[in-house]
C-alpha cells in the first residue's frame, strides 16, 4: 500500500501587528543610534545626581532604629550585623531583624545561605542594596547587589528569588538586581541566536540532559496571604524571570513600583492583584488599595510557552486595585504593553504619558465585556472611558541602549511546528482495526524564546531617555 505522508509546517512570525513599515526599519538602529544626551537631558541628569548624593536608605529611613549590614565578601553570619562586623547573607540579616528594620547590603552575588537559592521574609524589612564595602556609597552600576542563584540550587529548592509570606507594611526594596539567568536551563541547540549566550529557555517540564530544570517561579513575590500596608520597589533590575518578574497580592495601602528595569521576563513584568474581601454584596468589587507603576523601562516580555500565543505583557491590570500607570517605557512585548482584560473598574485606572513601541499585538488589550477583547494602539487610548488617559505615545525611544544581538534575534523570532501523520501506516491500520485512534508525531521549535539577557547590559538601561522610563538612581 502506498504510504501517504503529510508534512504540515505552521510558522508564527513575531512581527508586529501595528503599522510596522517605519518602526521595524527604525528599531534595528536603536542600538546603533545611541545619541549623546541633549543639553536639557544633561541638566536633568545633573539634577538627579545632585539630589541622589544621599543613599536611598538615608532618604527613606524608618522609625525603627535597627540597621543591619550585610557583605558577601567581608561578612560572617556569626558577626553581630553591625557596620564593622556585617553578616554574610541577606537571609541571616532578615532572620535577626525586627519588623521594619533597615538592611544595607554591599555589592556582590547572593545565593542564600549555603546556596539555598532563595530568600524569604515573614516580616516587613527595608532592603537597600548596592553599597560599597564601607557602606558609604550606594550605586547599582558600580557595585551591584545581585540575588542570582546558580543552577545547582534548583536541585533542592524551587522558589521565588525573594518572597514575602506574611506582614509587609513599610517594606522597601531598593538597588537590587534580581536575575534568574544562571538558575534557568537553556537549550543548547534550539532557539540559538548569534551573539546571545545559550539557546531558548527550557520550561520546567523540559528535562535538560546535564542541568537541573528551570524553576518556574517569580523573581519577587508577595503571596496573597500577606497583610496590608505600603510597599515600595524602586531602583531595581529584574531579568530572565522564568515566570513573572514581580507578582504580588495587595491587601491595602499603596504599592509603588518606580524607576525599575525589567528585561526578558516571562508572562508579565508586573502583576499586582487585590486580595481584600468584597463586602458590598453580589456584583460589587472592593478597592483594596493603590498601585503606582511609574518611570520603569520594560522590554522583551515573553509568552507563557514558546508558541507566542498566551501572555507576554508589560503590565497586567488585575482586579480590586486602582492603577496609576505613567511615564513608563514598555516595548517588545510578545502580546501587549498593558493588559486590561480582567474587568477591573475603569474609574480606578489611569494610563498617562507612557511610551509604547513594537508590542506584537498592539499596545493595550482591553475587554469591555465578556468574550470581547479589543486591541488598541497608543493613538486610540484617548477613547478609553477610564479615569485618566493622556500623553501616551507609540514611538521608538532614541538612545535606548538595548543589546543589539538580542534585539536582532527578537525581531526575527518565529515558531514552527512539523506534523508527521500517515493514516495508512501499518501501525495506524492496526489501531483502526482495534478501535484505537490513529497517531502521528509532532515536533516544534522556536528561533528565540526567553533567551538569557546579559545582566550587565540591563544596567545600561537606566537614564536612557529623560522624563520617561527608568532614570539614573
Amino acid at each position: 500500500m502506498k504510504k501517504i505522508k503529510n508534512l504540515l509546517t505552521i510558522a508564527f512570525l513575531v512581527l508586529f501587528s501595528f503599522s510596522l513599515t517605519a518602526q521595524v526599519g527604525n528599531i534595528k538602529n536603536v542600538g546603533k543610534n545611541i545619541t549623546s544626551t541633549k543639553t536639557e537631558d544633561k541638566k536633568t541628569e545633573e539634577t538627579n545626581q545632585s539630589s541622589n548624593q544621599a543613599s536611598s536608605a538615608d532618604n527613606q529611613s524608618s522609625g525603627n532604629s535597627q540597621v543591619l549590614y550585610v557583605s558577601i565578601n567581608n561578612g560572617n553570619n556569626r558577626n553581630d550585623g553591625s557596620k564593622d562586623a556585617p553578616f554574610k547573607n541577606i537571609d541571616k540579616a532578615i532572620n535577626v531583624a525586627q519588623a521594619g528594620a533597615e538592611i544595607r547590603i554591599a555589592g556582590g552575588v547572593y545565593f542564600g545561605t549555603m546556596n539555598v537559592g532563595f530568600i524569604e521574609s515573614n516580616k516587613p524589612v527595608k532592603l537597600f542594596g548596592s553599597f560599597d564595602e564601607n557602606f558609604s556609597k550606594q550605586n547599582i552600576v558600580e557595585h551591584p547587589t545581585l540575588i542570582q542563584p546558580d543552577n545547582a540550587s534548583a536541585k533542592t529548592s524551587r522558589k521565588a528569588l525573594l518572597k514575602f509570606t506574611k506582614d509587609v507594611a513599610g517594606t522597601v526594596i531598593d538597588h537590587i538586581v534580581f536575575d534568574s539567568g544562571e538558575r534557568n536551563a537553556y537549550s543548547s541547540n534550539d532557539g540559538v541566536v548569534n551573539g546571545v549566550e545559550g539557546g531558548r529557555l527550557l520550561l520546567p517540564t523540559e528535562k535538560p540532559a546535564t542541568m537541573n530544570s528551570t524553576v518556574g517561579e517569580p523573581l519577587l513575590q508577595f503571596v496573597s496571604a500577606t497583610t496590608g500596608g505600603d510597599v515600595t520597589v524602586q531602583n531595581c533590575v529584574f531579568l530572565n524571570g522564568a515566570s513573572f518578574a514581580l507578582q504580588a497580592g495587595h491587601r491595602s495601602g499603596k504599592f509603588t513600583v518606580k524607576n525599575n528595569v525589567f528585561v526578558a521576563n516571562k508572562m508579565a513584568a508586573v502583576e499586582i492583584y487585590g486580595t481584600c474581601a468584597s463586602t458590598g454584596g453580589p456584583n460589587t468589587m472592593a478597592n483594596c488599595g493603590e498601585v503606582e507603576i511609574a518611570y520603569n523601562t520594560i522590554l522583551f516580555t515573553w509568552s507563557r510557552l514558546k508558541d507566542f500565543l498566551d501572555m507576554g505583557y508589560g503590565v497586567r491590570i488585575m482586579t480590586k486595585c486602582s492603577y496609576n500607570i505613567h511615564n513608563n517605557i514598555i516595548g517588545a512585548s510578545i502580546l501587549a504593553a498593558v493588559d486590561h482584560t480582567r474587568f477591573n473598574n475603569n474609574d480606578w485606572i489611569k494610563i498617562d504619558n507612557n511610551v509604547f513601541f513594537v508590542n506584537k499585538d498592539k499596545d493595550l488589550h482591553y475587554s469591555p465585556a465578556s468574550n470581547t477583547r479589543l486591541r488598541l494602539d497608543a493613538k486610540d487610548l484617548d477613547d478609553l472611558e477610564v479615569a485618566s488617559v493622556s500623553g501616551n505615545k507609540n514611538e521608538i525611544p532614541k538612545g535606548l541602549k538595548v543589546n543589539k544581538a538580542y534585539l536582532e534575534g527578537y525581531l526575527g523570532a518565529r515558531y514552527s511546528e512539523q506534523v508527521d501523520y500517515d493514516p495508512n501506516s501499518p501501525a495506524n491500520q492496526w489501531r483502526e482495526a482495534m478501535g484505537l485512534n490513529k497517531q502521528g508525531t509532532i515536533s516544534s521549535s522556536a528561533t528565540m524564546f526567553a533567551n538569557k539577557y546579559p545582566w550587565r547590559d540591563a544596567l545600561e538601561l537606566f537614564g536612557n531617555v529623560a522624563g520617561v522610563g527608568a532614570q539614573k538612581p
